[in-house]
């Protein structure tokens, strides 16, 4: 049982809002997958909206809470996760995240998860109104190719289904599906555990562009209550004229029973961040059986 919790809080140490989930602090949050097609707007609060996509990602891109980057290793059979956490990202133009978001996860077959975010999403745009409903939702399954042994690191896939059901017009939606298609790494040894890869983002809503996300990280188990983590992430242009985007996270999780876990990270962009990620959040609670 304490090496399926510790396998849990592995993963429970991804940036989603879920942007995916994941989601997010980053480029990947659940529902920053949200984009604008009217032209004013897109000019004025763009980069709030590139926030909201780093905030939901991943929830967003999605990514594993509380960071963007995600890890191959699924649910065990029949166990479940579920979450209720929200984030934030601010931009030179505004806030945006989720408050709250759900993610739920579960061990449906052998080697295989199933994974959705429901997220109540905001935007707050600098000097205009404050916008808030329900966001995109997010579907996914997660799969373990390779099983980590001594030698080679576990491998998976995670891809991610993105559902326009979030009301474009306010800033709360994309208004067209995203497909996220990754391969995940993951190697672990004694109290230490490295994970990442990446993976193709489609997009066909206005304005935007298909683009490539990369992320990296490196936690430690400190103790049976204390897990600390940092990753570094890129991704390509998401909207036309945006430019690329890096940034990073640092955070982890506080365990204060096998089956509670508090979720956290902070973090900003480190490339183009007045426009994407001048300053991210992610805090959560997280129940696993």
């Amino acid at each position: 049982m304490k090496a399926r919790v510790q396998a849990t809080l592995k993963k429970g140490l991804i940036v989603g809002l879920a942007w995916r989930a994941r989601n997010s602090i980053g480029d990947d949050s659940i529902v920053s997958r949200i984009r604008w097609t009217d032209e004013r707007r897109r000019l004025d609060i763009g980069p709030v909206l590139v926030g909201v996509s780093l905030a939901c990602g991943s929830v967003g891109v999605s990514a594993g809470p509380p960071f963007q980057t995600d890890d191959p290793e699924p649910v065990e059979l029949h166990h479940y996760e579920f979450y209720a956490a929200t984030q934030q990202t601010i931009t030179s133009g505004g806030r945006s995240g989720t408050l709250p978001h759900f993610e739920f996860n579960y061990g449906a077959l052998p080697e295989m998860q199933l994974h959705v975010i429901a997220p109540v999403a905001f935007n707050d745009p600098a000097g205009e109104t404050l916008q808030r409903g329900y966001g995109d939702t997010e579907l996914g399954i997660k799969y373990r190719i390779v099983q980590e042994s001594d030698t080679a690191p576990m491998v998976g896939t995670f891809p991610i289904y993105l559902v326009p059901t979030g009301n474009q017009d306010r800033g709360l939606g994309d208004g067209s599906y995203q497909l996220f298609l990754p391969v995940w790494l993951q190697k672990s040894w004694d109290k230490w555990t490295t994970y990442g890869g990446g993976g193709y983002w489609i997009n066909h809503a206005s304005d935007t562009k298909n683009n490539w996300f990369f992320g990296w990280l490196v936690q430690r188990e400190f103790s049976d209550q204390w897990t600390l983590g940092a990753e570094l992430f890129h991704r390509t242009e998401q909207l036309t004229g945006q430019g690329a985007s890096s940034g990073f996270n640092i955070g982890g999780s506080f365990n204060p029973s096998e089956h509670h876990h508090i979720l956290f990270s902070l973090g900003k962009g480190l490339q183009n961040a007045t426009g994407t990620n001048k300053f991210s959040s992610y805090l959560g609670y997280q129940l696993t059986y």
